[in-house]
């Protein structure tokens, strides 16, 4: 039989045994604070990238040319209607006064480098301008017109990460010579560009919006918000509060659970089959967008709003029900209000992430490249991350500031519909 432990010894056991649990639990710690450091660290550069990448897109280089509308171009027949107004060749009274402000580009090759220095999209703002107010046929107007997207980087210094070359590479000595005659005459500026706000998509990047695909967006959010929630909360008061307990009931509970965790582009094959194929919607449709995000945001909700109603205190119920109200007057005058602040916060948290999908969108027809702005919900139309996807693959190198910078407006929807949902939990959550 062993000896009995002296209390010295017993003392040094115990303090020995007291160390190595204080320093496993400071390496515990020193691991979870690297983790942190680490994942915080990832995100800085992740955001330091997009904003070092995207910023620039909210700038955009404009040539203030003296522009002549000359009736001889635009309308030598003297008719002035829309469609021989529409079909001038505009780009000639650009030509004209980049000629004017360089006499010296006489050779075909000097003067193809000249034209490039301005956007082919000036000449569809001159239509614009002369189908709106034909009277300007005959005056002479001092106009801003968008620089090229390679004058555009040129100007502002910087080739965004991933493109391949440099501006001096891509522009001639000629033209840089121009590009710094037109900055020392006052006529070439930066400004805010309106345009990325106010248009939709462009071949010409200078010329490419976002208003379209967030307008599609926000369309496709509305169909989902009608749809989803009302639903989801429906389904969620049935099976929490009304539902027998029984094996149907326990299998349509597991397949809810199963579909929150389907992958995205499963429910764009299924809209893609059914809304497209057999009942025959259109493609590219808000209407189709916003009804396969809530097939997927579905499960989400009603996972939420069930959380929410069993949060509801037992004694709320047996209180109601003890004064004389139904089954129905407790759920829906009782038990509802309180839980709705959880069932909103679910559903914001839904439709943020139902925001930021493409797959989905991508099988229904959302990819392809629409300029107008969708009038309603059953106009053709994109999304805002499908238009983050198209412009990723532009070989443009301006697309690279235009795909970040659309990255940084769908962050910021992001946050502000996270921080909408915290705000409603906050407000409104029952400390029981």
């Amino acid at each position: 039989m062993a000896a009995p432990l002296t209390p010295a010894e017993t003392r040094r056991r115990v303090d020995a045994s007291l160390r190595r649990r204080y320093r496993t639990e400071r390496l515990f710690r020193l691991y979870g604070l690297i983790s942190v450091l680490l994942g915080v660290g990832f995100l800085v550069i992740l955001f330091t990238t997009i904003i070092g990448n995207g910023y620039g897109a909210f700038r955009q280089s404009f040539v203030r040319l003296e522009i002549q509308f000359d009736p001889a171009v635009i309308d030598p027949d003297g008719t002035r209607t829309p469609d021989v107004l529409a079909s001038a060749d505009y780009s000639q009274l650009i030509k004209s006064s980049l000629r004017q402000l360089f006499p010296a580009a006489e050779d075909r090759a000097s003067r193809r480098e000249l034209n490039a220095l301005v956007s082919s999209g000036g000449a569809y703002l001159l239509q614009k301008m002369v189908l709106a107010d034909p009277g300007l046929l005959g005056q002479s107007r001092d106009l801003w017109l968008p620089a090229d997207d390679e004058v555009d980087l040129f100007v502002k210094g910087s080739v965004p990460t991933g493109a391949a070359g440099s501006e001096q590479e891509r522009l001639s000595a000629q033209q840089i010579g121009w590009i710094s005659q037109l900055k020392a005459a006052g006529r070439l500026e930066l400004r805010f560009n309106t345009t990325f706000f106010t248009a939709g998509d462009s071949r010409e990047p200078e010329l490419a919006g976002i208003w379209g695909a967030t307008k599609g967006s926000f369309l496709m959010m509305l169909v989902t918000l009608f749809l989803a929630f009302p639903l989801g909360v429906a389904a969620a008061i049935y099976l929490e509060e009304f539902a027998p307990r029984s094996w149907l009931v326990d299998v349509i509970e597991v397949n809810i659970n199963n579909l929150a965790a389907v992958p995205s582009i499963v429910f764009g094959l299924l809209g893609l089959a059914v809304f497209i194929n057999f009942f025959g919607l259109p493609r590219s449709a808000p209407l189709v967008g916003g009804l396969v995000l809530t097939l997927m945001t579905l499960p989400v909700v009603i996972i939420a709003s069930r959380a929410a109603i069993k949060s509801v205190p037992p004694s709320v119920r047996e209180a109601a029900l003890g004064v004389g109200a139904s089954k129905m007057q407790m759920v829906f005058h009782h038990v509802l209000p309180l839980a709705l602040p959880g069932m909103l916060t679910g559903a914001i948290i839904g439709m943020a992430r139902a925001l930021g999908e493409s797959a989905p969108l991508l099988m229904i027809g959302m990819v392809a490249f629409i300029v107008e702005v969708p009038s309603g919900a059953m106009s053709p139309a994109t999304a805002l991350p499908v238009q983050i996807y198209l412009w990723a693959d532009s070989p443009e190198r301006a697309f690279v500031e235009r795909t970040s910078a659309a990255i940084m407006v769908l962050l910021a929807f992001l946050l502000v519909m996270n921080a909408a949902a915290v705000w409603l939990r906050n407000r409104f959550e029952q400390r029981w």
